[in-house]
């Protein structure tokens, strides 16, 4: 049993899922807003946010990202704010116009891997250039590992001052063509972390089948997790998940199962040093 507190992380809307895969799916800025708002009275800490067109297609527009930032220092007070700089929402710098937003936190990809119909290139220029726009703008990056190798580099990274420590690394598994939900791999992965990084933080994320199971390591192992419909819409293959809030509310009771506080948003900024934000925001 591991009592530390485990900070779970929403990802509230992603890139592909869509109205047609779950009515639930928030796309608007406002519905962003009002479940993020749900999730975090569920038991959410950090908010990861991507943002979507007039149409429903992903995009990196800084202005939308703004409103939503905005709604969700509003209505969310203290919850991290997690920006995404995902390659399916734009090309080259672009995806990293949002960050002299400075939010608390934005994902940050140090390698290129298979995804199902394509690949998904993050070409070294690129890392190098969005880890150095991170730091500018005193933004701690997430490092998104779907690869052994993306572990390596961002150690590496750490070790030439590319990045600032400690890291916080989230474990992708279940990308169909990338590293599957498999426990032996997913332990390998903590230990290699823990060897080349020594006081890094983790998490995971499990996608679609594999979430609530991905959910389970993280939380008996004493890390921290992701939930959310950018990863999974259904609560089962028979059931879609009303809400965000749903799929926070089971990560919520698998903790408690394992014996896990859930983190406080307070908890969560001062595991991951971010409490230097907690003045910014009045609280």
């Amino acid at each position: 049993m591991n009592s530390s507190p485990c900070i779970i992380c929403v990802a509230i809307t992603g890139s592909l899922p869509t109205k047609e895969n779950n009515p639930a799916v928030p796309i608007s800025i406002a519905e962003q807003i009002e479940s993020t708002h749900e999730a975090f009275e569920a038991g959410a800490s950090i908010a990861h946010c991507h943002v979507r067109d007039d149409e429903g297609k992903p995009t990196s527009d800084p202005e939308r990202f703004a409103r939503l930032k905005a709604g969700i220092e509003k209505h969310c007070p203290g919850m991290i704010i997690q920006l995404s700089t995902g390659g399916r929402s734009g090309a080259g710098k672009a995806r990293g116009g949002m960050l002299p937003l400075r939010p608390d936190m934005a994902s940050l990809s140090v390698g290129s891997n298979n995804f199902p119909t394509r690949v998904y290139e993050n070409p070294p220029d690129l890392v190098d250039w969005l880890a150095q726009e991170m730091i500018a703008h005193d933004v701690k990056p997430e490092i998104e590992a779907f690869d052994l190798s993306h572990i390596v580099q961002a150690a590496a990274m750490l070790k030439d001052g590319r990045l600032k420590g400690p890291l916080y690394v989230q474990f992708v598994m279940g990308v169909k063509n990338a590293m599957p939900a498999d426990e032996r791999i997913f332990d390998f992965y903590v230990e290699t972390l823990d060897r080349l990084a020594p006081g890094s933080q983790w998490c995971a994320a499990g996608i679609g089948q594999s979430q609530v199971t991905v959910n389970e390591w993280c939380i008996a192992k004493g890390g921290h997790t992701r939930t959310g419909m950018e990863d999974n819409v259904r609560l089962d293959r028979f059931t879609l998940a009303p809400s965000n809030a749903a799929l926070v509310k089971r990560a919520v009771g698998i903790c408690a199962t394992y014996g896990r506080p859930v983190a406080t948003w307070r908890q969560a900024r001062k595991i991951l040093g971010l409490e230097k934000a907690v003045g910014s925001i009045g609280l």
